[in-house]
């Protein structure tokens, strides 16, 4: 007999002697043993979502979409924005305002669009190096 034929025999009857082995036991003897009996067991239903940000939790906001707001909210905080802008000679980065003024950076796109279009804003630069300043 040959060496590969000897090994294929003996996995053979030690996968055997396995699963007789599992199928004498009983469930709670199974879970002791694979450490799966240790705290309730969910119920079936969707895992549970991703914990909320630290940024979030620190400001005490929840996660997620924001609430609809007003266009006198926006222009209020467009107007927080343009002073914030004012005072910086070379401009200011999206998000070196929004840290300054303490909004969340989903906050942001909206406010600064409102800007540029109504020329209270003008930019300059690509994606993240984007500068904003007073005209």
């Amino acid at each position: 007999m040959s060496l590969r034929s000897k090994l294929n025999e003996l996995a053979a009857q030690f996968a055997d002697a396995i699963v007789n082995a599992i199928r004498g036991s009983s469930v709670e003897e199974l879970l002791a043993q694979t450490g799966g009996g240790d705290g309730p067991r969910r119920g079936p239903g969707r895992p549970r979502g991703p914990a909320a940000t630290t940024e979030s939790k620190a400001r005490g906001r929840r996660p997620g979409r924001l609430p609809r707001r007003s266009a006198e909210e926006i222009a209020a905080e467009l107007d927080r924005v343009v002073g914030l802008v004012k005072k910086s000679k070379a401009g200011l980065r999206a998000e070196e305002i929004r840290t300054t003024l303490k909004m969340q950076s989903k906050e942001m796109p909206r406010i600064l669009k409102e800007g540029l279009s109504t020329k209270v804003l003008k930019s300059k630069g690509q994606k993240r190096a984007t500068t904003y300043t007073a005209p």
